[in-house]
């Protein structure tokens, strides 16, 4: 990497630690930052510092979030009955986007990698099992009617809920566990859809 002067390469040195950064977009950042005025670079800097002051996890879902509990643990036109369980607060908005779902979230912060060295104690599923007892879903005493495991269709996303089925069971037999449906994309051609998808579309298959 070409030399620069020391704060410029400790900035540098700092974009490169975001992910999907690399070292030329770490440069071109960084000097965007030394072209930008004063105030532009002071805004900059005091955003940063506020996330990490303000924001928190949702003692509840484990969303991020400046409030605690959360909106949504606490919306009072949301379904408090049915969780979605998924790995990253990110996948909210993914999921809020298709204006089909009302329910609560539940995030995990990860899957399961053995491989990775990450096993159920680092994952925020201590909490997931209180609230599936009838007494702890957010005070309402008739409890969580459905948990939807919405972890990605990856070797560990299908682990991660393969393990939250068998604990939640263990505690709360006959709570509603369902697993979001996967297979061929809208507007794909079946043709170049792998082996996994299509038998992931033939088993979610439903009337029509």
């Amino acid at each position: 990497m070409a030399r620069f002067a020391e704060p410029m390469s400790r900035l540098i040195d700092e974009l490169r630690k975001l992910p999907g950064i690399g070292t030329k977009s770490a440069q071109r950042l960084a000097f965007h930052v030394l072209r930008s005025t004063d105030a532009d670079a002071r805004a900059l800097a005091d955003a940063l510092l506020e996330l990490r002051a303000k924001l928190r996890l949702c003692s509840i879902c484990n969303n991020i979030t400046d409030v605690d509990p959360c909106t949504y643990c606490t919306s009072a036109v949301r379904d408090q009955h049915i969780v979605c369980v998924i790995e990253e607060p990110t996948n909210i908005a993914t999921i809020e986007k298709t204006r089909s779902y009302n329910g609560v979230y539940h995030v995990l912060h990860g899957t399961l990698s053995p491989i990775g060295g990450v096993g159920p104690e680092q994952l925020r599923i201590a909490n997931l099992l209180t609230r599936l007892t009838p007494t702890a879903a957010n005070g309402n005493e008739e409890g969580i009617r459905e948990v939807i495991l919405a972890t990605s269709p990856t070797t560990e996303g299908e682990a991660t809920a393969a393990y939250l089925a068998q604990e939640i069971r263990c505690i709360a037999p006959t709570l509603h566990i369902t697993r979001i449906a996967t297979g061929v994309p809208a507007g794909s051609d079946i043709e170049y859809a792998d082996e996994v998808t299509m038998t992931r579309a033939l088993e979610g298959r439903r009337d029509y």
